[in-house]
């Protein structure tokens, strides 16, 4: 008997996705659009993702991340109104997939069409965590920019008798007080790229003095609403604001009042203010992969899952779990375009003792913005000019550090982490031994770590215990096969043309 199945889409605003899931809560597929189009952040469907998603046979229900008349209202109050008439339906997007979806403009007639369920946005990334958490109940956090309103909501997630997810909304913020839309104006602030370069402003948050912490904490919180903003940040800030500070200070003030912000609001959730006392939290949304910042938060909970795709694209999933109903079986990230054969761990290990640097491209592609293992440039940990090498491969600023993958049973060893596990570089750690390992410990000597359990099954765990027994370091530099301001190589066609134009081996 064929399983029934279910497809989730997020697409029209930044990092289209698609995930597929079946009527056993398998995740049958899972991918970014960018991968296959080649344009970073792509907020469009293609061939490409479509046709692979596809191949797992014509879905019984398409579900939408989001609902597109509601967010068109606030388009409409936020003053744009050109943006509110231009952005695509739902069936105008798919309506080049299948034969049954048509767009609303054409005149229905006889022929049978596909019905699209639509979920809210926040809904859509709470489903993503939670029903691929392991908790039975939960509080779930989302917070990001924007979603159709909302810019903050917790819920509180279980699952009845039958198994089917339950979530009762019991806090919500909404536009235009958004901790997300402040981070990405500070980032456009600074000279970066806001929607994409908020992760460089974390990293050279670490470079900059406190001085303008007290100045941007008041230009941007309500004194007398610690959760409510002063402005709207959705129409940036102006220039002359913090001129007499550097970017990096500016940098480390919009850190350090997101940590606090975040800090605050999370342990009244945790509290008695709701009385709901929930031991477990699961974080979403973009404001969930500030790494540094899950790090002053993570003991606030007894346990904490951050699903490795959290932002929009991750939606995707989210809308299919919201179709589906149930707890899904997440075996991890690991769910995209398929590179065939086995883990190249030998040639690995032998370009590395070459070169100190290698490429590898081998399984299933990684969804999410971070490479764990199978889409990956690893380095040799050691070196002093380890950092600057890579950096400059790929086309990064050199102050910018990289995360360490190690063995899991090593890690306490090297970072002060007490038996915790970091499968997905999802909190920062201070390292023990920064001197020796200066390519992935940061100016303020952490490190993003990815722990690799015994219980892994990729070949990252192969690679990195054959690589102790040869070096006695149980750890390699980890960081996304790709360079600045391009995708994530996604199939061997991808790594043939990394490896021929920036000179690296790349590993299948």
């Amino acid at each position: 008997m064929k399983l029934k199945t279910y497809m989730g889409v997020s697409a029209g605003f930044h990092d289209a996705g698609v995930s597929v899931v079946d009527s056993s809560g398998n995740i049958l597929f899972a991918g970014h659009s960018e991968r296959y189009s080649k344009v970073k952040n792509d907020s469009a469907l293609n061939e490409g993702i479509m046709n692979e998603a596809l191949s797992y046979g014509m879905p019984d229900v398409v579900a939408w991340y989001e609902r597109p008349w509601l967010k068109k209202t606030r388009q409409i109050y936020s003053g744009e109104w050109r943006k509110a008439l231009k952005d695509k339906s739902p069936r105008a997007h798919l309506s080049p997939y299948f034969d049954d979806i048509l767009p609303t403009s054409v005149n229905m007639d006889s022929r049978p069409t596909r019905s699209i369920s639509t979920y809210s946005h926040h809904l859509s990334h709470a489903a993503a965590g939670f029903q691929t958490s392991p908790f039975e109940e939960a509080m779930v956090v989302v917070i990001d920019a924007i979603g159709e309103w909302d810019t903050i909501t917790a819920w509180r997630a279980w699952y009845d008798d039958d198994g089917h997810a339950q979530y009762q909304r019991v806090y919500r913020q909404l536009y235009p007080h958004s901790l997300g839309l402040f981070y990405s104006a500070m980032t456009h602030r600074i000279g970066l790229k806001p929607m994409e370069e908020e992760y460089i402003l974390m990293g050279m948050a670490a470079y900059g003095k406190k001085d303008a912490y007290r100045d941007v904490w008041e230009m941007a919180i309500d004194k007398d609403h610690k959760q409510k903003f002063k402005r709207n940040f959705h129409t940036g800030i102006e220039y002359e604001f913090g001129a007499e500070y550097g970017k990096e200070t500016l940098a480390r003030a919009t850190q350090l009042t997101t940590e606090r912000f975040l800090g605050t609001f999370m342990r009244q959730l945790a509290g008695t203010r709701w009385g709901l006392h929930l031991q477990n939290c699961v974080f979403m949304g973009g404001v969930a992969l500030n790494c540094v910042a899950n790090s002053h938060i993570r003991d606030i909970w007894n346990d904490m899952w951050i699903m490795p795709n959290p932002g929009d694209c991750g939606s995707s999933l989210g809308a299919a779990a919201l179709a589906y109903g149930k707890q899904l079986n997440w075996q991890g990230p690991y769910l995209g375009t398929n590179i065939p054969g086995e883990y190249p761990s030998e040639e690995i290990i032998g370009e590395l003792q070459r070169e100190g640097i290698v490429g590898v491209a081998s399984g299933r592609a990684e969804f999410g913005p971070r490479a764990l293992g199978n889409r990956s440039l690893l380095a040799d940990p050691r070196g002093a000019d380890i950092k600057d090498r890579v950096n400059e491969i790929k086309r990064r600023q050199k102050f910018r550090p990289f995360a360490p993958m190690i063995l899991e049973e090593h890690a306490q060893d090297y970072f002060q982490m007490d038996g915790d596990k970091s499968p997905y570089m999802q909190h920062t750690y201070k390292c023990k031994h920064p001197e020796r390992f200066p390519a992935i410990v940061h100016y303020d000597g952490t490190s993003r770590v990815q722990t690799v359990g015994r219980d892994d099954k990729t070949g990252a765990r192969d690679l990195l215990e054959k690589w102790y027994v040869l070096t006695d370091c149980p750890m390699l530099l980890n960081t996304s096969l790709n360079i600045r301001g391009e995708p994530m190589v996604n199939d061997r066609t991808d790594a043939d043309r990394f490896e021929k134009k920036y000179g690296v081996r790349v590993c299948s």
